[in-house]
């Protein structure tokens, strides 16, 4: 934790210092989670009906899904830096206001061009989840910041696992549209709350938004990111797949030059680059590829006829519930996973959760001959990532000056979230190469799941390694280390 948190939350902790948890720090954390969870779930909340909106809407609906992953990944390195400059609580607001706006943009529409405009400025909203690992951290006195953070860095699988089944129940006894309300609710709620019980805590950071930086950023993220969207339509050897991902790493290389020579940079390239947190950013695009993996791997599987030898012909409710109990997993383990980082270190619980992930995913490889296996394997998945993402954090707060917090969660965010890009690109590529055929329909072979399932074991222990090769920070590298 950076000398200017351990400032801001020694009062609390002196005054209360063996009395648990006090009615304002759960309100905070509570406010701050829930805003995680609802951003989390926008994410996913369309994916169960995405069928029906093609339906009505046409075959250009996945645009709703790809136009808020880009703009939350611009938005998150973006609102990052300017929290950093200009306060955490104000861009929290700001960035709850765009889920309230947007959700209520996306529910009084028809048209597909205005879901589209909603979805993009829902997208904004991605930056919550990161801001609030940041504001969470100063808010609350040491002896808890630990547990908070974890459980808001939790949210982000969390959010995932629940929406599929929420979205799913809601398609089959509604109109669509009622999501879009439920997340607008939910964001309207979440400003009330930050303007009522969260303060904005001083920020020391000195120095001016990095135009440049963020249009040079903004740029490659687009172009690395559409593609790895597209690549199931376009195809991997289509020339706009290949020319954007030429066009994102000459990008990013320019992105780097330049910001190693900007007196105030949008990503500080030399902090960034130092193995604590380069390491633990890389580690988080392998876990991030296994949860989303584990999502596209879960739903359609159920799904799929019995006579594909592998599926249970299960309704889309069904396959959304078989993800309920990862998503309580992550709740019910994120205290657990900031306990296991103050005894073992957390680059070890990070080790741990991925560890954990991968037995998951050999148990879906082995184990297909009933539902409750799946539920089963699919829920040790969920609980490994719980831990996982929970213990990220620690690391980026143990690594990153305190100036520069938010900007360096925002980074962590925005790995996970190419490794989720990552496994919907690679995924869906791996569940085309190997197919059957029932009737008219085809669908994925079980042997192309398995690919699938070991592509993910293999991410999540690679992610355990990589985390275990995380070095402690020096002193010299950071302001201060939490307790």
């Amino acid at each position: 934790m950076s000398g200017a948190t351990r400032t801001a939350a020694a009062p609390a902790a002196a005054a209360e210092p063996d009395e648990g948890w006090t009615a304002p720090q759960v309100t905070a954390l509570s406010v701050v989670a829930v805003l995680g969870v609802i951003v989390a779930l926008t994410t996913s909340l369309l994916v169960p009906v995405l069928p029906q909106l093609s339906a009505q809407l046409g075959p250009d609906t996945p645009w709703l899904l790809t136009v808020t992953l880009l703009v939350g990944a611009v938005a998150v390195p973006v609102f990052g830096r300017l929290a950093d400059l200009y306060g955490k609580r104000l861009m929290l607001i700001v960035a709850a206001v765009a889920l309230t706006v947007g959700s209520v943009v996306c529910a009084l529409s028809d048209t597909l061009a205005w879901l589209i405009v909603g979805r993009g400025i829902t997208g904004l909203a991605t930056a919550a989840i990161p801001l609030g690992i940041s504001l969470i951290g100063t808010v609350l006195p040491p002896k808890r910041a630990g547990t908070g953070i974890a459980l808001v860095s939790a949210t982000l699988g969390i959010g995932g696992a629940l929406g599929l089944p929420l979205a799913a129940f809601i398609a089959e006894h509604t109109d669509y549209h009622v999501l879009f309300w439920i997340c607008a609710v939910g964001g309207l709620v979440a400003v009330v709350g930050i303007l009522t019980v969260l303060r904005e805590v001083r920020t020391e950071t000195r120095g001016r938004m990095d135009l440049p930086g963020s249009v040079l950023l903004a740029a490659a993220l687009v172009s690395l990111l559409l593609p790895l969207a597209q690549a199931s339509r376009w195809g991997w050897s289509d020339p706009k797949t290949i020319g954007l991902l030429v066009l994102a790493a000459v990008l990013l290389v320019v992105f780097v030059l330049v910001e190693r020579r900007t007196a105030s940079p949008l990503v500080d390239m030399v902090t960034n680059a130092r193995p604590a947190l380069l390491l633990t950013n890389v580690a988080s695009v392998c876990v991030g590829f296994a949860l989303f993996a584990s999502l596209i791997g879960t739903a359609s599987y159920v799904q799929a006829p019995e006579a594909s030898g592998y599926g249970f012909g299960s309704s889309v409710l069904v396959s959304g519930l078989c993800l309920l109990p990862s998503g309580i997993a992550m709740i019910l383990l994120s205290p657990v996973s900031a306990k296991l980082s103050v005894r073992f270190g957390p680059k070890v619980t990070l080790a741990l959760g991925s560890g954990v992930i991968a037995v998951g995913f050999l148990g879906r490889i082995l184990f297909t001959g009933s539902l409750w296996e799946v539920v089963v394997f699919t829920t040790v998945a969920g609980a490994g990532t719980g831990i996982a993402y929970a213990a990220m954090p620690s690391l980026v707060l143990r690594a990153a000056p305190s100036s520069e917090l938010a900007a360096a969660n925002g980074l962590n965010t925005l790995a996970r979230s190419v490794g989720s890009s990552l496994a919907s690109a690679i995924g869906g590529t791996l569940l085309a190469a190997s197919t059957l055929t029932l009737g008219t329909t085809v669908l994925p072979s079980l042997t192309a799941y398995r690919v699938l399932f070991a592509a993910c074991a293999g991410a999540a222990v690679l992610g355990a390694v990589i985390a275990l090769l995380i070095p402690a920070a020096t002193p010299a590298e950071r302001e201060a280390v939490p307790a």
